[in-house]
């Protein structure tokens, strides 16, 4: 089964891994991680060890992304970075990076950039231009309250929002009530949450599995053990199929998939 990991953070420089045990320490070793683990194609943003001081060093993460794309076409779907503080560069660099294929913004996480509230000023231009060209959001829900992002998703009803983390107990009972209330906000069940028993079935029969994209936070969290975590709830096999791909391929409009990894573990 082809198994699309939306939620990871790659790196070229030691000072954007956040690997917090020593590995992996390089990119080849980042990407053969994932493969081993299960993973037949992953998405996400790089991620940098503090504030940005200019828009510069958030360009600098978009185009590390680029290279990586580069490096590994047929694996690795860059997630890219707009910033409040930067609201015209933002949108700038939205135009650039759509205009070179780009179709993923994030994961976003504003208490490591210190780029401020979802609901800031700064950021509502460059929501408009991402719901314009069809660029879903994924964005670190926590410690952001759910109303910042109930102001972006009732202003802009055709962006596609996707929180990362369920979390647990009566915070993920909160974040699975509002993905089911809103039609374009989904959930990404990367980090915290997948430990806890139950917990994917449970939020299928809130938002329904059409709702939900699997994601793990590699190489913060283990790919292997979510990826696990995910079939040894006995989701069935239509559910499987698009939390492990089909949701995640909807979201950036793309009905074919290249690269293709045999599932073995668990059997």
């Amino acid at each position: 089964m082809t198994v699309i990991d939306s939620h990871v953070h790659p790196f070229i420089s030691r000072e954007n891994n956040f690997a917090w045990y020593g590995a992996p320490g390089s990119l080849p070793e980042f990407i053969s991680d994932l493969k081993r683990a299960g993973v037949s194609r992953a998405c996400g943003s790089v991620l940098m060890k503090g504030e940005a001081r200019s828009f510069e060093d958030v360009r600098k993460l978009n185009d590390a992304a680029l290279e990586i794309r580069r490096r590994y076409p047929d694996f690795y779907i860059p997630g890219v970075h707009i910033h409040s503080r930067y609201p015209e560069e933002s949108c700038r660099e939205l135009e650039r990076l759509h205009a070179l294929g780009v179709k993923w913004i994030g994961e976003l996480v504003p208490y490591i950039m210190k780029s401020g509230p979802y609901d800031a000023p700064g950021l509502m231009d460059a929501y408009a231009l991402a719901q314009q060209f069809e660029m879903p959001i994924n964005i670190h829900v926590y410690p952001s309250p759910l109303s910042e992002i109930e102001t972006v998703a009732k202003n802009f009803p055709k962006l596609k929002i996707v929180i990362a983390h369920p979390g647990e107990g009566d915070e993920a009972k909160a974040r699975f009530a509002f993905v089911a209330k809103y039609p374009n906000v989904f959930l990404d069940i990367s980090g915290n949450g997948l430990q806890r028993w139950n917990m994917l079935r449970y939020a299928i029969g809130i938002c329904g599995s059409q709702k939900i994209i699997f994601g793990s936070d590699f190489p913060i969290c283990s790919a292997g053990m979510l990826l696990n975590g995910v079939r040894a709830e006995s989701i069935d096999s239509r559910d499987l199929s698009r939390i492990f791909s089909e949701n995640f391929m909807n979201l950036i409009h793309e009905d074919g998939f290249v690269a293709e990894t045999v599932y073995t573990v668990l059997g």
